[in-house]
């Protein structure tokens, strides 16, 4: 077998090229785009649901974490090794990833498959025989594919996005490492019933012009419950911008769905310390959930681990936008050198026409290692999405150190929470919030409310050597067992920042 990827022609789904006589007399077809794959979803759910399983063969059966890590894609193997400015690695079955996934080039408008083949890959002389990459493919697929573009440094084709695992993908922006994930779609996240988790089993990727700065991804949707069609364009920058729309069929009435859905990982920060024995003083992937509503209220919901599986939803109509941020960039604030914390993405998710009545929901599931996401954040609509009917969204998302909103009011830096030193059983709750929107206006009036309990002797501070201007309160939850807190900062009847909100639970 030749490390080079041999490419078998589809079309839309067709399996075999049109005979040469066909060709010389039928049109040209038309170019295979976004369209193409709405009927394919919308053929599949007028059919009964059919999980494709490969059956995993060696060298790729039963391997372990550090196994299949020893496997490496030959770059030599890349379909766009001369293209220059993009590079695309496809990624190996195995491990997790056990149910195959085809992938297509599109070419000229044409869509070519680019079957599995084990010769485009490198073996780790530990733990696989000499000649694994000439084991026979069998019915195996890929589990997914890399994109790599120049990103941080000249000449260098860094990763910058991969589509791997159901509907999971990452992208990161100039300067990140990866941290929080996004995902197609998003079905029963936190429910009682148990979550279903719709997969991507085949994408149709655009090989880009000479000079283009973007790459667009076609991908095929499949689950029990529903199909969809999806596009992104991926352009990659200091922010990864991922123009997305997507084409829904749900084979039956969807309640418990989630548009735009991210998921990352919270395991403690400066609110929490007192329940971790940790050389470090925070571990998260993101430190808040944040949104502009629709009437252009800004909100900051601080994230928690909490002892119990929590569910918040946030009511809306047309929302401008939410998002999983990593607010905290400080080394410092972290201390860890491997996992590099302060350089994970935060996201944001700007809809894209009209989205109508919903709520943005938070689910936060309590976990003992930041070795598990559990934080999912999502868009649910008012109306379930009914069956036999197209179900259409656009969005637009953005990874980088700061996507998303940039408005002028303070935003919340950083969360701390702690016993009080004046009474038993009350709460000390610090909040620092950019002080440059203060700079030469007088101290704003803090405004603290809660659902329950009470709050007292809310005062503010300037902190001009750190940037921050500091909100701090006491919290006296009494016999309450949770309550909502919420504050921010007034000046002259006008709302100089963004909303904290956070959820206190008796521990």
């Amino acid at each position: 077998m030749t490390a080079a990827l041999s490419v078998a022609a589809t079309g839309a789904r067709a399996q075999m090229a049109a005979p040469p006589e066909a060709e010389a007399v039928a049109a040209p077809p038309a170019p295979f785009g976004f369209e193409d794959v709405a009927r394919i979803a919308a053929d599949l759910v007028r059919a009964d649901y059919v999980r494709l399983q490969a059956k995993l063969t060696p060298p790729f059966a039963d391997l372990g974490y550090d196994a299949y890590r020893g496997i490496r894609f030959r770059r030599e193997a890349d379909p766009w090794r001369d293209l220059g400015g993009f590079g695309l690695d496809l990624l190996p079955p195995g491990m997790l990833f056990t149910d195959p996934v085809r992938i297509n080039l599109i070419e000229n408008g044409v869509a070519r498959n680019l079957p599995f083949d084990p010769a485009v890959f490198e073996f780790s002389s530990e733990g696989f025989p000499p000649d694994a990459a000439s084991a026979p493919p069998g019915d195996m697929g890929w589990s997914g594919f890399r994109l790599r573009t120049v990103l941080n440094r000249p000449g260098v084709l860094d990763e910058m996005a991969v589509f791997q695992g159901a509907s999971y993908f990452r992208a990161i922006g100039r300067g990140n490492v990866y941290g929080l994930s996004a995902r197609g779609l998003a079905l029963g996240t936190g429910s009682a019933a148990g979550e279903e988790f719709p997969a991507f089993r085949e994408f149709w990727i655009r090989t880009p012009e000479p000079g283009a700065a973007s790459v667009t991804v076609l991908a095929l949707l499949d689950s029990p419950s529903v199909a969809g069609a999806y596009e992104f364009v991926l352009t990659p920058g200091a922010d990864t911008a991922v123009a997305t729309r997507a084409a829904l069929f749900p084979r039956r009435e969807l309640t418990d769905v989630g548009i735009a859905p991210l998921t990352s990982m919270f395991w403690f920060g400066p609110a929490d310390l007192g329940s971790f024995d940790d050389y470090r003083p925070a571990v998260h992937d993101s430190d808040g959930l944040q949104m502009v509503t629709g009437n252009g209220e800004r909100l900051w919901r601080a994230l928690a681990n909490p002892a119990a599986l929590q569910i918040s939803a946030f009511a809306d109509r047309d929302p401008q936008g939410f998002g999983l941020m990593q607010r905290t960039r400080d080394f410092t604030a972290f201390q860890d050198a491997e996992a590099a914390y302060e350089r994970r993405p935060s996201a944001w998710v700007a809809p894209q026409g009209g989205w109508g009545e919903g709520r943005v929901v938070l689910v936060e599931i309590p976990v003992e290692s930041e070795f598990h996401d559990n934080i999912v954040a999502f868009w649910q609509p008012g109306q379930p999405l009914a069956p036999g009917v197209r179900h259409d969204f656009a969005y637009e998302l953005s990874l980088g150190f700061a996507p998303g909103d940039n408005d002028p009011a303070a935003q919340v830096r950083q969360s701390r929470s702690g016993a009080s030193i004046n009474g038993k059983g009350a709460r000390s709750f610090v909040i620092d919030f950019d002080l440059a929107p203060f700079e030469g206006q007088p101290d704003p009036e803090p405004v603290v409310t809660t659902s329950a309990g009470e709050v007292r002797h809310p005062y503010v501070v300037r902190l001009p050597a750190e940037g921050v201007l500091r909100l701090s309160f006491e919290f006296v939850p009494g016999g309450a067992d949770l309550a909502e807190l919420s504050a921010r900062l007034d000046s002259a009847q006008l709302r100089m920042s963004e909303t904290w909100l956070y959820r206190w639970t008796r521990g």
